[in-house]
């Protein structure tokens, strides 16, 4: 069950904007837990589809091995430098292996949408193709955390000024 955000609710972007927002970011932030606990965060490309993030992770890495003792995790996709402009999506949940370990060229309609919206974004052929180091990764919401912050104050009245 998805828990509700917290935050401001005159910043959280709506499911739409935080779509559309998802579906123009390149890189997200995935953090998991290392085994003394610590955090790991390393950038990956992502793709977010009906409500999961998608990552495309070598096999032969430390999250990797996080994942598989542990698979919590969370996501920070973000963007701009000045306060005005900093909008951003938190997703915190489980990741679960989806797929060949590693990924291969045998047809798997679950991936099929996946790969080709993989491709699309990150790929100057749109063509996606198997290197056999890497398998797929699903994030599974458990909380998404959205703030855009050029919303702050809009809808409010301005305070009066006494001079």
């Amino acid at each position: 069950m998805m828990r509700p955000q917290r935050r401001s609710l005159g910043i959280v972007l709506t499911d739409e904007e935080r779509d559309d927002f998802l579906s123009a970011q390149r890189t997200a932030r995935v953090a998991t837990l290392g085994s003394t606990g610590a955090p790991h965060v390393m950038p990956l490309w992502f793709v977010w589809r009906d409500g999961v993030l998608w990552l495309n992770s070598l096999v032969r890495s430390a999250r990797w091995e996080n994942v598989r003792r542990d698979p919590r995790a969370s996501a920070v996709v973000d963007s701009g430098e000045h306060l005005g402009e900093l909008k951003g999506v938190e997703i915190q949940g489980e990741l679960r292996v989806v797929g060949e370990v590693p990924r291969t060229t045998a047809a798997d309609p679950t991936l099929e949408p996946v790969e080709a919206a993989f491709a699309a974004k990150y790929r100057a052929n749109g063509v996606f193709e198997p290197d056999g180091r890497h398998a797929w990764l699903a994030l599974h919401p458990h909380r998404i955390i959205t703030w855009d912050m050029g919303k702050r104050g809009k809808g409010r009245a301005s305070p009066q000024r006494a001079d």
